[in-house]
């Protein structure tokens, strides 16, 4: 097909979805899918999971170091102080929970961050310096868990739970999600999921805020559509799906048939798989340790569906490295922490707005605009106009 011109440039051909194309120099991390690796920064993303604290890693995606004790102090209470939300937007979440009863918690995180960025004074980051964007986004990634918790608790007919400054991070977005501290041993699980969450790559939804980032845009404006993108179920929305893949397998001696049915009639087996890795994840390797530090029932039939999902793929599949993703230990770990499975996409969603924030405050420190070109396939122009 003939290249076509689109102002004075001639586009280039590209594969269809962008895939491997680099759009942008980032120093932010990178996936490495054929070593089964990614991270943040310098670091590997697993280590920090099993080393550091949620606030550690989210000052790291923010200022490029690890805080030193002082600084994590600072960097906690700051935080934590940012978790409260404007009147006017805990004013709405009664009716943002209403109207949205169908939709979840995730529908009405787009509509509350336009009102917290509308309440708080969100301007475009094109008119405004690095150190009012990068406070404008602590305080979006800060009030996210509580808004997402507060969305669930009222579509279960629940009084939200004020967020409490004395608790880490994961430990108080489990206590307003349930109303109660939670024990050690699961708010640290919880922990090392959402760490091993905050970021990956160039995917649909971190590209995506990057986009409107380049338009100067507002920080709530970017993580509106960044959410947006998220809540497609070909990007968010599988941890939940693949424990209901255990559910429908029920036994192990239906793991066999049940597997080869869906692989022989083309169904996609939910938590197997992923567009980058031709490893195993990391992040389900780290995730399927975690979940064997709890076990019981769950956790062996999770392990023995794994093990023969990879034997029947092979078998099926010869020549095609499919593994576990994140989604698939995910799900159970989630699941053994007392999460309702409505509200793993939005835990997921608790920790990537702190990936695509630091995207954004990237992205805004460029100020051209993101203008791809496209192909017109359609009617040669000009055609007569008919008459009316």
């Amino acid at each position: 097909m003939p290249t076509m011109t689109s102002g004075t440039r001639t586009p280039l051909d590209v594969p269809r979805g962008l895939a491997g194309v680099v759009v942008t120099d980032t120093a932010l991390g990178d996936v490495r899918g054929r070593e089964g690796f990614y991270h943040y920064r310098q670091y590997s993303a697993i280590d920090l999971a099993q080393s550091r604290s949620f606030e550690d890693v989210w000052y790291l995606m923010f200022g490029g170091a690890l805080p030193d004790a002082a600084a994590r102090a600072e960097f906690a209470a700051r935080t934590a102080a940012l978790r409260h939300l404007p009147a006017e937007v805990r004013a709405a979440l009664p009716a943002i929970a209403r109207a949205g009863a169908a939709s979840g918690p995730l529908a009405g995180l787009r509509t509350a961050l336009s009102l917290l960025g509308a309440s708080a004074g969100f301007r475009p980051v094109y008119d405004i310096d690095a150190d009012r964007r990068r406070s404008d986004a602590l305080a979006a990634c800060a009030a996210v868990p509580t808004v997402l918790t507060a969305l669930h608790r009222l579509g279960q007919g629940l009084e939200p739970v004020e967020p409490r400054d004395d608790l880490p991070h994961a430990a108080n977005y489990l206590y307003m999600l349930t109303g109660s501290v939670p024990d050690a041993a699961r708010v640290r699980a919880v922990e090392q999921y959402l760490i091993s969450t905050i970021d990956h790559g160039f995917n649909a939804s971190t590209f995506t805020g990057r986009v409107v980032a380049s338009t100067g845009a507002d920080v709530a404006a970017c993580l509106v559509a960044a959410v947006g993108a998220l809540s497609g179920p070909l990007h968010g929305g599988a941890p939940s799906r693949a424990l209901d893949t255990l559910d429908a397998i029920g036994t192990p001696d239906r793991i066999d048939g049940w597997i080869r049915e869906q692989v022989l009639a083309g169904g996609r087996i939910m938590g197997f798989g992923h567009p980058v890795y031709r490893t195993e994840d990391p992040r389900s390797r780290m995730l399927r340790g975690i979940a064997q530090g709890f076990g019981g029932p769950l956790v062996d039939f999770a392990v023995q569906v794994e093990r023969q999902v990879e034997a029947i793929l092979a078998e099926l599949k010869p020549g095609r490295e499919l593994h576990t993703n994140v989604e698939f230990y995910a799900g159970v770990v989630m699941e053994l922490c007392g999460l309702p499975r409505e509200m793993f996409t939005p835990t997921f969603c608790a920790a990537r707005v702190v990936g695509w924030s630091a995207n954004i405050l990237e992205q805004a420190a460029d100020s051209k605009i993101i203008r791809p070109a496209a192909r017109y396939v359609g009617t040669p122009p000009p055609q007569p106009v008919p008459a009316p």
